[in-house]
């Protein structure tokens, strides 16, 4: 599909109602309303399957603020602020968000619960619970162990039934088994996934759907099973944004690009739901030129606004999830799809261009989701990436072996802010190669061989 042929797939905006007084509340912090944005009632989408009303954004519980400020990632022994939870998931729903996305692995294993205490103060036909079979390790591949791992996600979610219950993440790999060959493992050799089909049967699950990363043939073989009438799925998860739209399999030889996941889906009429529009953030911290690009266009539209309204724009997207710590946060991506403004053919061909100019960047391609953590050699994995990658976008990455007017600057700045950002005990020279993240990163990054190179490269740095 061509840069025009996109155009063909727009949807269309919500009808308008007031919204922008209950955005300004004194309470929340200004959401930058334009007078574009924000003027009108949340835009919906149908799914085909049900009949659902879906708000086009969704809530992803996946980076809850911790009551010592922040999410897990920054305090891992710090509880979750159930209050905060409690207070963002009413103004959510009150501000017409109805789509919750959460997972047994979210937040150490506390997301469900959090999740399941905050949606059940309101009436379960006001809101989608969407939760997931997360059955990652070998040993959660049992028939058994797969079972109780549904049941529990009940039990904490406060529910008889799942509105839209997931596959996590098949076509990941390991350094042993290809894609394939892990999906057998984890929903076939063991009769799960005919297990789930007969849990929908009695009204446990109304949708039934996947989430995808990694190795594209899982991806299109149970697309064939699709349309073979073998199983049917009722939504997938994809990553999408406008980075992704051309250039993930080029940032990452195992991903997969969003222009061939979305037409794939959008031809059988398979809902998408969205995840990653802002990847992993790196969309709403863009180099200074970009952004001075961005708003030379919109003066008042923040980065992240362009990424949210590329994700919402195709039809057939159901949901955009967006992993919402902070209440600025969630004001502005509800302001952003209340309603929704569909990427117009001239914007969309200048997001493209922004694309190839991030892509020639060569960042690493982490979207912090943290499935890597833990690491059992205390390295801070994701803060490590981050670093790097803004002194990537900074142009605060010098080569030492061609030192220029500004490499003494640029390499203090990169050093110095390494040393802030993560501490020496975990920092990449303490990894050893165990390879145990490795197969948990949706994003198939080699983090051992990153984790190397970085820290060569810091070494180099110091010496010079």
């Amino acid at each position: 599909m061509d840069r025009r042929e996109f155009i063909k797939h727009l949807g269309g905006a919500a009808v308008a109602a007031s919204l922008l007084a209950a955005c300004r509340k004194p309470e929340t912090p200004d959401p930058g309303v334009t007078a574009l944005d924000g003027q009108g009632s949340m835009t919906y989408r149908t799914n085909p399957n049900t009949g659902d009303r879906v708000s086009l954004l969704g809530y992803g519980m996946m980076r809850l603020p911790v009551e010592a400020g922040g999410t897990m990632r920054e305090h891992p022994d710090s509880p979750i602020n159930q209050e905060l939870v409690n207070q963002q998931i009413d103004f959510a729903i009150e501000r017409g968000v109805n789509y919750f996305d959460t997972s047994p692995a979210y937040c150490q294993g506390k997301s469900e619960r959090s999740t399941g205490i905050a949606l059940s103060r309101h009436p379960r036909d006001k809101y989608y619970l969407a939760t997931k079979l997360s059955n990652f390790s070998p040993a959660s591949w049992t028939r058994q162990a797969s079972m109780e791992m549904f049941e529990n996600s009940l039990k904490e979610l406060k529910t008889n039934y799942v509105d839209y219950l997931l596959l996590h993440s098949i076509g990941m790999t390991t350094d042993e088994l290809d894609g394939m060959e892990v999906f057998n493992k984890r929903y076939m050799d063991n009769g799960i996934l005919d297990w789930l089909v007969e849990q929908k049967k009695k009204g446990r699950i109304r949708n039934l759907g996947f989430s995808y990363h990694g190795d594209v043939t899982v991806f299109d073989t149970l697309l064939r099973w699709h349309d073979e009438g073998r199983y049917h799925w009722d939504f997938v998860q994809i990553e999408l944004n406008y980075l992704d739209w051309h250039h993930a399999d080029e940032i990452n030889t195992r991903n997969t690009d969003a222009e061939y996941l979305y037409v794939e889906l959008n031809k059988r009429g398979i809902p998408s739901v969205i995840m990653e529009p802002l990847l992993g953030g790196r969309l709403a911290d863009l180099p200074d030129f970009i952004v001075k690009r961005m708003q030379e266009r919109e003066p008042e539209t923040p980065p992240a606004r362009w990424a949210f309204r590329f994700a919402g724009t195709p039809k057939g997207v159901l949901t955009v999830l967006s992993g919402m710590t902070y209440m600025e946060h969630l004001v502005q991506n509800v302001v952003t799809y209340s309603p929704l403004r569909p990427i117009t053919e001239e914007e969309n061909e200048f997001l493209m261009q922004v694309a190839d100019e991030i892509y020639n960047l060569k960042h690493i391609p982490c979207t912090t989701c943290c499935y890597c953590m833990p690491c059992p050699y205390g390295l801070d994995i994701p803060t490590i990436f981050a670093h790097y990658n803004k002194c990537v976008s900074e142009g605060n990455v010098p080569n030492p072996d061609h030192p220029t007017a500004t490499y003494k600057k640029a390499r203090r700045t990169f050093l110095i802010g390494y040393d802030r950002s993560v501490p020496k005990l975990r920092q990449a020279s303490h990894c050893i190669g165990c390879r145990q993240c490795v197969s948990h990163c949706p994003q198939s990054i080699d983090i051992p061989a990153e984790m190397q190179r970085i820290d060569e490269y810091v070494e180099q740095l110091k010496r010079s």
